[in-house]
């Protein structure tokens, strides 16, 4: 279901993950050329990022809701680049896309943090059911009340507006105090 740019993620329970920004850190132009093409085209708003220090600075500006990261870069290794913006927003999913296709690769980057990894050559349709899927398991794990008992669940609008309400709330619509936009309580699960 389309909101705007970008898409509303359907998580199975009458609330949604919101994945309108994506960051592309890849040094080669024209996979950079490729992949922002194919995004916009599928209504994502992309940035692209060519090394660490556009990474980070990026990713600190534009506040992504998904990372598409390669993990062979001048300077700074998309491993090292991983941990680092977990680090700074651990909610915000990293999937990794990279020609290295080796277990090892794959078990590096979940330990630096990614969420997921594709190897390249990539079709369209697996990277952006890959965005999908990533999206719903962030979006998931960061609303997630981690301390049930205390009967509240804590979100975030778009904006960043931080928001704790009652249980008693969960799927109802309210709207940002922030931004003014309609935003439904996430389900506790």
């Amino acid at each position: 279901m389309s909101r705007g740019v970008g898409y509303v993620v359907d998580t199975g329970d009458d609330r949604g993950a919101i994945t309108q920004n994506i960051l592309v850190v890849e040094d080669k132009p024209e996979t950079c050329e490729f992949l922002k093409a194919m995004l916009e085209r599928n209504g994502y708003m992309v940035r692209v990022a060519t090394d660490g220090g556009q990474a980070h600075s990026t990713f600190a500006m534009y506040k992504p809701d998904i990372v598409l990261l390669d993990l062979i870069l001048p300077g700074e290794s998309g491993f090292e680049i991983c941990e680092r913006l977990k680090a700074q927003r651990d909610t915000v999913p990293v999937l990794v896309l990279s020609a290295i296709d080796l277990e090892s690769s794959r078990n590096l980057a979940a330990k630096a943090g990614a969420d997921g990894y594709l190897s390249k050559p990539i079709r369209e349709s697996v990277l952006l059911e890959s965005i999908t899927s990533i999206s719903q398991a962030a979006f998931r794990r960061a609303h997630r009340d981690k301390s049930k008992d205390e009967g509240a669940i804590r979100f975030s609008c778009r904006c960043g507006k931080r928001f704790k309400v009652s249980v008693q709330r969960q799927g109802k619509i309210m709207t940002c105090t922030s931004c003014g936009d309609p935003l439904t309580v996430p389900r506790q699960t």
